[in-house]
C-alpha cells in the first residue's frame, strides 16, 4: 500500500506525554490505556459514533493490542475525523475518511534517542510498503514528532524526545466502500506495528 513521509507543520509541534487535555476541545483528555484498557471502548470520543462498524472495531483492537502486554509500544493520542466529502486533492472518489495515531516506545527513555525513533518509523513504513499492493485508496503518512516526556527524571532538556505520528486516509464512492478501504488500511497499520514492536530496541551495555 502507499506510505509516505508526512511533513505538515501544523502537526509537527512539540507535544507532551502524557498530555492533559486537547487544545481544540478541553473535554478530550489523556487516558492511560495501559493501566485502564477498559476505557478504550468508552472514552475515545471520535470513534464512539462509528461503533459497530468493522473499521472501528479494527481500530479498537489495534489500540488494545498496542497498549497490551504483547506490545513494546504504547499510544499517546489518536483521532478519527469520520467520513466527509473528498476535496479531490488525493483521490477522484467521492468520500474520505481519515485519522491519526501517535506511537512511542513503552520504555520511555528510548524515545530520547533519535536513532531508535528513526528506526521505529522506518520499520513501520517498510512493513506498510509491502502490505496489500493492490490497495490504491488507502494511504498512511509517517512523521516523527517532538515530544516532552514529562515523567522522565531530570531537567526538561533531558525529557525531550520524539514519537511517531501515523496519519491515515481512505477513499470510496460511497460510505461502504470508504469504510471498507479504511478497514484494510487499519489492518495493514496494525500488522506493521506488530512487526515494528517485535524489533525491540537494544539496551546500552554498561561501561
Amino acid at each position: 500500500m502507499k506510505v509516505y513521509e508526512l511533513r505538515d507543520p501544523a502537526h509537527l509541534r512539540r507535544r507532551a506525554h502524557p498530555w492533559v487535555d486537547a487544545d481544540a476541545d478541553p473535554s478530550h483528555r489523556y487516558y492511560d490505556f495501559r493501566r485502564h484498557p477498559e476505557l478504550i471502548r468508552s472514552s475515545l470520543e471520535d470513534l464512539l459514533p462509528w461503533s459497530g462498524n468493522a473499521s472501528t472495531e479494527t481500530f479498537f483492537q489495534l489500540i488494545e493490542w498496542l497498549n497490551g502486554p504483547e506490545s513494546t509500544l504504547e499510544s499517546n493520542d489518536c483521532a478519527f475525523n469520520g467520513l466527509s466529502a473528498n476535496d479531490g486533492s488525493h483521490s477522484d472518489l467521492r468520500f474520505e475518511a481519515s485519522g491519526r495515531l501517535m506511537v512511542l516506545f513503552r520504555d520511555l527513555a528510548c524515545n530520547t534517542s533519535p536513532a531508535r525513533v528513526g528506526n521505529l518509523a522506518q520499520s513501520i513504513a517498510r512493513a506498510l510498503s509491502l502490505a496489500t499492493p493492490s490497495l490504491e485508496e488507502g494511504v498512511v503518512g509517517v512523521s516523527i514528532v517532538e515530544v516532552q516526556v514529562t515523567t522522565l527524571p531530570g531537567p526538561p532538556a533531558r525529557q525531550r524526545g520524539q514519537q511517531v505520528m501515523l496519519s491515515f486516509w481512505a477513499w470510496g464512492d460511497d460510505e461502504g466502500e470508504t469504510l471498507s478501504n479504511l478497514n484494510l488500511t487499519l489492518v495493514n497499520l496494525g500488522d506493521a506495528l506488530r512487526t515494528a514492536s517485535s524489533h525491540r530496541p537494544r539496551q546500552k551495555r554498561p561501561l
